[in-house]
């Protein structure tokens, strides 16, 4: 694929080069609700357990839910059981789904203990099963997001991939670390082009992406045809669209700054309370609050950090936001 041609998946094309990887309990809809409006290319929901969707457990439902963004509605679905993936595509498509993206990378030990995340690079005959289940219970198409392998002994990546894309997957994302480094270390973005010679679709690489630099020399040594930003967006949720934008040669949009920052922040804190409930959604804005004082407040002293992170009135977190955050009315790019 050239890189004059945008990356897409069936009759859906990505904005620019940039999307935002899917974290769970992080990249939820406030978080991907900014990281639209800033430009991203793409965005995907927070994984998804297919069993507990399928049998209505709230907090898979709430993470299904879609809104308008202008970018398609992306679901990334885990699971170990073609069943369950199979029921949990079908509720997806339901809800509103456009794209069904599945996790063969997550290296949390609660996933592959249980069979799932990139414990299926082990086992590929059983993920490509996992596929045929979801192709074969809705008419959506199919991403998957993975990694270089389990470990330095089995990196897999080239023909796992192929396996995903003789299954039907359109598109495939590679975090380049496997599943034993977790995020230690340093991604090897240059492992990521054997996946990119071994499949026809595009690529998309995922790992220590955090500025312009570090996309541009991972695309170069990989070959992707875009990058997944996800640790680096973290308190900084316009980086994503700035780096898109920046790829396609285009302006970025400028990073909020004084009140500009200040109203974004407060944005993020109520849409939180919104979407949570005052008293789960104060406790799950404290470390989105912490991100944004370490990528745009670092000199705050820890007396005013640690008072902002515990106090549990939203009044006087508002409150906080704007002493902590204050700053000249200026934008930077």
């Amino acid at each position: 694929m050239g890189l004059s041609e945008l990356p897409g998946v069936g009759a859906h094309q990505m904005g620019n080069r940039a999307a935002l990887a899917p974290m769970a309990g992080i990249t939820d809809r406030p978080m991907r609700a900014l990281a639209a409006r800033f430009g991203a290319g793409w965005v995907v929901s927070e994984m998804i357990a297919s069993d507990a969707l399928a049998t209505g457990q709230c907090d898979m439902v709430r993470r299904l839910a879609s809104w308008e963004s202008g970018l398609p509605h992306v679901v990334q679905l885990a699971g170990n059981e073609p069943h369950w993936m199979a029921l949990g595509a079908k509720l997806a498509q339901e809800a509103g789904a456009e794209i069904i993206d599945i996790n063969f990378g997550c290296p949390a030990k609660r996933v592959t203990n249980g069979y799932a995340g990139s414990a299926l690079m082990r086992t590929p005959e059983r993920a490509r099963r996992l596929i045929d289940a979801v192709t074969g219970a809705t008419d959506l198409p199919v991403t998957v997001k993975m990694r270089l392998g389990w470990d330095d002994m089995s990196l897999a990546a080239p023909a796992f991939a192929e396996m995903t894309v003789a299954a039907g997957a359109q598109l495939v994302t590679v975090h380049a670390r496997t599943r034993c480094q977790f995020y230690k270390g340093h991604a090897r973005w240059a492992l990521v082009r054997d996946v990119v010679e071994a499949v026809e679709v595009p690529v998309v690489i995922n790992g220590d992406i955090t500025e312009l630099s570090t996309a541009r020399r991972a695309m170069e040594l990989s070959g992707a045809a875009a990058v997944m930003i996800g640790r680096g967006a973290q308190g900084q949720p316009w980086i994503v669209g700035q780096i898109g934008a920046a790829l396609d040669g285009k302006p970025a949009p400028e990073a909020p700054r004084g009140t500009l920052l200040i109203d974004l922040v407060a944005e993020h804190y109520e849409a939180m309370l919104s979407e949570y409930g005052t008293r789960i959604g104060a406790r799950a804005a404290r470390k989105h609050l912490d991100w944004y004082l370490a990528a745009n407040a670092p000199g705050v002293p820890a007396a005013l950090r640690r008072a902002l992170l515990t106090e549990t009135r939203p009044e006087r977190v508002l409150a906080m936001v704007g002493d902590v955050f204050s700053g000249p009315d200026e934008v930077a790019a």
